[in-house]
């Protein structure tokens, strides 16, 4: 993974410090915000839960700052390392995660945020952050593959599950932009705007569809991947659980927005798409512990792709509460807390390990040669 130099490796310079600060790093943002938006709607609410909840929010809005100036340093002081990272192909798909960094404390932001802040300033926050990260997420979902036909240069066993990042990103948008239809005037503006997300569920869920075969058969034809790069396989969960997340918020604002057929045919589609699609994501998680389970008994460590672990499966936790709200089964429910609980211990053991090598200079070191 992309690493960030320590400053003490460059003296006389702050700003050398953010040379190798990849896009990679805006996941720690996502995966501390998911813990928010997901916490939000857990089936099972006991006291204290929205409170975490808003104070992770705060702590991703918070990081969100601080790595958005990060970043604007790097592009500024160093944009030669910059080009560089557009054209490595490892690199490239992680602008993905500066959108969904964006949506995803944009959508906590009027789930939770609206405690302390008001709900009047959390709709201006999420309206901001949501146009800012849908404009990004399209342009990645385009900018990156074209890179990746045009620039890069890759070989047949180099298909990644991080290929997904670019073209996920619309489908976050899908998810959470449902959360700000209510809040514009009726008529031609709150059917557009829904049919706008469901139009990027769209484009993300094909996109999606041309890379998981490509991702598997590099996965079968050419075995694990790279110990470092075995957390990524969670990344595949993404598309799934966001993808049945926002089935279910379009069944649950289509009412009063869209004619009435319309309307029940979202509900109908929320469960007919999502209870198949979330069996797969079981499967595909249990395959994923398996191989990570594999590769640490080879001795992987810790790397920043751990934090795979987080964002996606804070999507599946988001998809199984859907599913239990529309179909009324308490074993999605079950589901859905039991993902939580895994979450926020994934959340838990990569937010430590982060702070450890950020404190110790392993992760503000540059990227090993050889």
């Amino acid at each position: 993974m992309v690493t960030v130099v320590h400053p003490s490796t460059v003296p006389g310079t702050r700003v050398a410090a953010v040379r190798h600060l990849g896009p990679n790093w805006y996941a720690s943002v996502m995966g501390t915000a998911i813990i928010a938006n997901a916490g939000a709607t857990l089936p099972v609410q006991f006291t204290g839960l929205r409170t975490a909840c808003t104070a992770m929010w705060a702590l991703s809005f918070a990081a969100l700052l601080v790595l958005l100036t990060a970043r604007a340093l790097h592009w500024t002081h160093h944009r030669d390392q910059a080009r560089a990272h557009l054209l490595d192909p490892a690199v490239a798909p992680f602008y993905g995660c500066l959108s969904m960094a964006l949506l995803a404390v944009g959508g906590g932001t009027l789930l939770v945020g609206r405690d302390w802040i008001g709900l009047n300033a959390a709709i201006a926050v999420d309206a901001v952050l949501f146009v800012a990260g849908t404009a990004i997420g399209l342009a990645a979902a385009v900018a990156v593959p074209y890179l990746m036909v045009a620039r890069h240069r890759i070989e047949p066993g180099q298909a990644s599950p991080v290929w997904l990042l670019p073209v996920v990103a619309p489908m976050v948008s899908a998810a959470l932009g449902p959360l700000l239809v209510l809040h514009l005037p009726a008529g031609q503006w709150q059917e557009t705007f829904l049919l706008a997300c469901y139009g990027m569920f769209g484009l993300s869920l094909l996109a999606t569809l041309v890379m998981l075969p490509v991702i598997f058969a590099r996965l079968v034809t050419a075995g694990p991947l790279p110990l470092a790069l075995t957390p990524t396989l969670f990344l595949v969960l993404g598309p799934l659980g966001q993808s049945t997340t926002a089935a279910n918020k379009f069944a649950d604002v289509a009412p009063g927005v869209l004619p009435a057929s319309y309307a029940q045919g979202f509900t109908a589609f929320a469960i007919l798409y999502g209870v198949p699609v979330m069996g797969f994501a079981l499967m595909w998680l249990a395959l994923a512990v398996a191989l990570v389970v594999r590769a640490r008994r080879k001795g992987m460590g810790f790397a920043m792709t751990w934090w795979a672990f987080t964002f996606p499966v804070g999507t599946c936790v988001t998809g199984a509460e859907g599913l239990g709200k529309h179909t009324g089964l308490a074993a999605f429910d079950a589901l859905a807390v039991v993902l939580y609980v895994a979450l926020v211990a994934a959340w838990a053991v990569a937010a430590v390990h982060t702070t450890r090598g950020l404190l110790d200079g392993r992760l503000l070191a540059p990227p090993a040669r050889g």
